[in-house]
C-alpha cells in the first residue's frame, strides 16, 4: 500500500487529508483516488474562490465536478482559464456564462474531462476545435450556441463522444445527416433528420385524418338528406291521401245529400197527389 493526499469538501470548504490507495487491482474494485499536488490545491480553491461549485464524483472517486452556472459572480473566460491542465476534472458545467471561443481554448489540457456543459455561451465553430484533444468526453451540450454547420466534422472527430445536445443551434438538418453519417454512433438531440421524418409523417396523418373527417361528413350529410327526403316523401303522401280521403268524404256527402233532396221531392209530390 501507499499513502497520497486526497481532497474532501465539506460544507464548502476544502480539506486534504492522507487516504491509503490499495494496489491497482484493488483501487479498480474500489474506485478511483487521485493524488493531488500542491499546486492542483491551489487550483481548485481558486475555482472555488472564483464562484465556482466543486464536488467529488463519489465517494469512492475523488476526481471532480466543476459548475460555474449557478455562480452569482460575472463568469467569463478568466473563470475559465483557472481549469487549464487540470485533468482530474471529469464534469465541467459553463452553461449561461460569458464562455467564448478564446476560454474555451482552456479545455483541452483537461484529459479527463467526459462532460462539459457550454449551452447557451458565446461559443461559436473555433470552440469546437479546441476540445479535439478531449478524447474521453463522452457528453456535450452546445444548445442555445452559434455553433453551425462548419463544426460537425469536428464533433465527428470526438471518437469518445456519446451524446451531443443541438437545440436552437444553427445546425441544420443537412449538417445533422452529415454527422449521423459519419458517427452513426452518437445520439444527436434533437435529431434533426428524425425529426423531419417524424413531421412529414405527421402531416401526412393528418391530411388523411382531414379526407377520413371530410368523407365522413360528407356520408353524414348525405344519409340526413336522405332521411330528410323519405320524411318529406312519407308527409307528402299522407297529404295526398289525406285530401283523397276528404275529397272521397266530401262527395259521398253530397252524394248523401243530393238522394235525400231527391227523396224528400219525391214524398212532397206523391204527398200533393
Amino acid at each position: 500500500m501507499r499513502f497520497i493526499t486526497k481532497m474532501l469538501f465539506v460544507t464548502g470548504v476544502a480539506c486534504f487529508s492522507l487516504a491509503v490507495v490499495p494496489s491497482a487491482s484493488a483501487q479498480d474494485e474500489e474506485g478511483v483516488t487521485v493524488e493531488y499536488s500542491a499546486a492542483d490545491k491551489a487550483a481548485v480553491e481558486k475555482i472555488r474562490e472564483s464562484g465556482g461549485a466543486v464536488l467529488e464524483v463519489a465517494q469512492n472517486d475523488n476526481r471532480l465536478n466543476v459548475a460555474f452556472h449557478l455562480s452569482t459572480e460575472e463568469i467569463g473566460n478568466d473563470q475559465l482559464a483557472l481549469v487549464k491542465d487540470l485533468g482530474f476534472i471529469v464534469s465541467l458545467n459553463m452553461r449561461g456564462t460569458a464562455v467564448d471561443d478564446k476560454g474555451v481554448a482552456n479545455i483541452g489540457g483537461c484529459s479527463g474531462l467526459q462532460r462539459l456543459h457550454l449551452e447557451k455561451t458565446k461559443v461559436t465553430d473555433a470552440a469546437i476545435k479546441h476540445l479535439a484533444p478531449l478524447s474521453g468526453l463522452e457528453y456535450l451540450n452546445i444548445y442555445g450556441t452559434a455553433v453551425t454547420d462548419v463544426a460537425i466534422d469536428d464533433i465527428a472527430a470526438l471518437k469518445g463522444l456519446k451524446k451531443v445536445f443541438i437545440w436552437e443551434t444553427k445546425i441544420t438538418i443537412a449538417g445533422v445527416a452529415k454527422l449521423k453519417e459519419k458517427r452513426p454512433d452518437l445520439q444527436i438531440i434533437p435529431d434533426l433528420v428524425v425529426e423531419k421524418v417524424k413531421a412529414a409523417a405527421e402531416v401526412k396523418r393528418k391530411a388523411e385524418e382531414e379526407v377520413m373527417k371530410a368523407a365522413e361528413a360528407k356520408k353524414k350529410a348525405e344519409e340526413e338528406a336522405k332521411k330528410k327526403a323519405e320524411a318529406a316523401a312519407k308527409k307528402a303522401a299522407e297529404e295526398a291521401a289525406a285530401k283523397k280521403a276528404a275529397e272521397a268524404a266530401a262527395k259521398k256527402a253530397a252524394e248523401a245529400a243530393a238522394a235525400k233532396k231527391a227523396a224528400e221531392t219525391a214524398a212532397e209530390e206523391k204527398k200533393s197527389e
